[in-house]
């Protein structure tokens, strides 16, 4: 199939594309910004380049990863958040649409899930997150505008048959957390498999599993994140003292962990269930806990991207000036 993929210059996307590629796919790679999988420069805003796009390649399929980030907030507007994450997916939406596009994959984000009273930590228990939590109040403009467009594939879906499927990822970014401090980087992210992260390789094959189900789908929203060990019994312990949860399902962790320098978590806040996705998309994370696990067992690298230097293509091209 002929693939647009937005935000080819991105974490996701220079992953994504050798993947969509070696599926036998040919793609046609859109970013603001430069980069080895990006063949056109611009933005999906750009209502008459999208178009344009559309006219001359005749896509087949669309994998739209551009997005402006929950980091960009402190370098854009909120205007801009509208623009690129709602104009943007409306752009790709309405030109799918008028070029008898079929199948249409939209990267959410399980960001879009948690409210200030989530992030807060508030409750006295973990919450479990899967695609029935609701009400969603997103605690920001990324989130608010990744919610809205996700309601734009779901009217598109309805109106046009187009057939969509929304996959709000986990946390997949290779470089430190910037709110988060408890521990360390690497620390910290072997932790988040237990509930809330997946690794760059595996959001990257739920793109593809996406794109070969969204025929018989017509439209689903999926929560993709490395399976939980956990189950909704354990949100009240989990809150109290995870690491003895944590003990009860991987009896060597603490001593892994201790043998590292590392620490378990205290508690956990939230837990994202990603069954719905294994039992309707047919996608499983490859990587999860106990691979991080295994992996300390051997003394072996870890199963996941740790970069504290990493720096969105957004970025980069400004650093030092």
């Amino acid at each position: 199939m002929r693939v647009l993929l937005t935000g080819s210059s991105g974490w996701l996307g220079r992953f994504t594309a050798p993947m969509l590629r070696a599926a036998g796919h040919r793609v046609v790679g859109l970013d603001v910004a430069p980069g080895a999988d990006t063949d056109v420069i611009g933005s999906v805003a750009d209502r008459a380049l999208v178009e344009a796009l559309f006219a001359e390649h005749r896509f087949d399929a669309v994998v739209h990863s551009g997005a402006l980030h929950k980091p960009d907030i402190v370098r854009y507007p909120a205007q801009a958040f509208v623009d690129v994450n709602v104009t943007g997916t409306l752009n790709l939406l309405e030109a799918s649409v008028a070029h008898g596009v079929q199948r249409f994959v939209f990267t959410s984000t399980t960001s879009l899930m948690i409210s200030a009273e989530i992030r807060a930590g508030a409750s006295d228990t973990a919450i479990w997150l899967d695609e029935s939590f609701a009400p969603l109040e997103p605690r920001n403009i990324y989130g608010i505008t990744k919610l809205a467009a996700e309601q734009l594939c779901r009217l598109y879906h309805q109106r046009h048959a187009l057939r969509a499927v929304v996959l709000r990822t986990g946390r997949f970014f290779p470089e430190d957390d910037d709110s988060d401090h408890s521990v360390e980087g690497e620390n910290l992210k072997a932790n988040e498999f237990l509930n809330r992260r997946l690794t760059v390789e595996d959001a990257a094959a739920a793109h593809l599993a996406a794109i070969d189900r969204a025929p018989q789908l017509g439209f689903g929203i999926f929560v993709v994140a490395a399976p939980t060990p956990f189950s909704p019994d354990d949100v009240l312990p989990l809150k109290v003292n995870a690491a003895t949860v944590i003990a009860r399902y991987f009896p060597d962790a603490p001593a892994l962990y201790a043998a590292r320098g590392w620490e378990l978590p205290r508690t956990l806040d939230r837990v994202y269930d990603a069954r719905r996705a294994e039992r309707l998309l047919g996608f499983r994370c490859r990587t999860g806990f106990a691979e991080v696990l295994a992996a300390l067992r051997a003394g072996g690298p870890l199963p996941f991207e740790h970069d504290p230097a990493y720096v969105s293509p957004l970025v980069a091209p400004n650093r030092g000036s």
